[in-house]
């Protein structure tokens, strides 16, 4: 039995399914069913709602999957990292395929953008003899893969930023103008590609990290070892996005990287709970190049007072310049940051 297009097919007739309906329709266990249910959701075909045993899924928010006519088209080929443009490669891809065909200009443009970032990074940073660029359709749903056999993306920066591991790495990248290559890159590409479609993930070393933009959520995953860096992203073709409109969320008037958004939870040494001036350091390193920064403390139970202290009256007498914005902040760690901070 095909689980994954039983699973798709109920959605389609029902709207909506768990993974316990599924389960007890198949007469499989929870945890089995459940496998089918996250590899759906990171290829972009569906979309999770909820947390927990509340949780249920749904065809992602861009529209129902249908066959284009066309059917699945893929391109998929192995160059070797000698002289090769990226811009040369989404030409051959729209030259010998029909992705780019019957979808809106928009998707179009966000799809561009964010597979000729991603080659390029492949390109300059990853130290590869060989790159594997994938680009396939199925139906209204367009992904893509990069793949390097290289350094990989955490134990570079971890190198060139003297970090003391993958988790650091993610959580300096996430920042935005974080970049190895400072001349020649700006390290923006990653931060705007990874809101631009519906899903990203990359995968290097030991970790997975898996953004699902349909429901505003995100996973930071321990894997098996991976060599090198392999990038996967989706986008629908029928998407309402407008990569205009991601950029300029983040930039003002003269179109200046301006505004990054750091989530606080990701920065926890197992528990939930921001008491220290180290914690609060390591999420501001880097944060002075901004003009606004944004901190979301979703999830995280409370904040201490020298952490609330550094972040709201130290860092911040500090860099007259940036202006501070909380967002998701509990009551009891809205409690400590309005003792440093006059919250409207």
């Amino acid at each position: 039995m095909d689980i994954r297009k039983f699973i798709l097919n109920r959605i389609g007739k029902k709207g909506r399914v768990t993974v316990a309906e599924v389960a007890k329709v198949l007469g499989f266990s929870r945890v089995y069913v459940h496998r089918f249910f996250q590899e759906l959701s990171e290829s972009g075909k569906l979309a999770k709602i909820g947390h927990a045993n509340r949780s249920h899924y749904v065809l992602p928010a861009v529209g129902s999957i249908k066959k284009a006519k066309q059917g699945i088209t893929k391109f998929s080929r192995v160059f070797n990292n000698k002289n090769l443009h990226e811009d040369e490669i989404i030409h051959l891809i729209k030259k010998e395929t029909g992705i780019f065909e019957r979808i809106k200009e928009n998707a179009a443009h966000i799809l561009e953008y964010a597979f000729t970032e991603m080659l390029n990074n492949a390109i300059e940073h990853s130290g590869s003899l060989k790159i594997k660029a994938i680009m396939e359709r199925d139906g209204n749903i367009i992904k893509f893969q990069i793949i390097d056999w290289g350094v990989g993306i955490f134990e570079k920066i971890i190198h060139s930023r003297h970090l003391a591991n993958s988790d650091e790495a993610i959580q300096d990248l996430l920042k935005g103008k974080q970049t190895t290559d400072p001349e020649a890159h700006s390290g923006e590409g990653i931060f705007f590609t990874r809101r631009a479609g519906d899903t990203f993930i990359i995968r290097s070393s030991t970790r997975k990290l898996f953004f699902n933009n349909p429901i505003n959520d995100f996973a930071v995953v321990t894997i098996k070892p991976v060599l090198g860096t392999r990038i996967t992203f989706t986008v629908a073709g029928n998407t309402k996005k407008k990569l205009q409109d991601v950029f300029s969320q983040y930039a003002g008037e003269a179109f200046e990287f301006g505004t990054t958004e750091v989530v606080v939870r990701l920065y926890e040494k197992g528990s939930p709970t921001f008491i220290s001036r180290s914690q609060a350091r390591r999420i501001l390193y880097g944060l002075d190049k901004f003009k606004k920064i944004i901190l979301d403390f979703d999830k995280v139970k409370s904040v201490g007072q020298g952490f609330a202290d550094e972040v709201f009256r130290v860092w911040q007498v500090k860099n007259p310049h940036v202006t501070i914005i909380v967002k998701n902040a509990g009551s009891d760690a809205d409690f400590m940051i309005k003792r440093y901070k006059n919250i409207e």
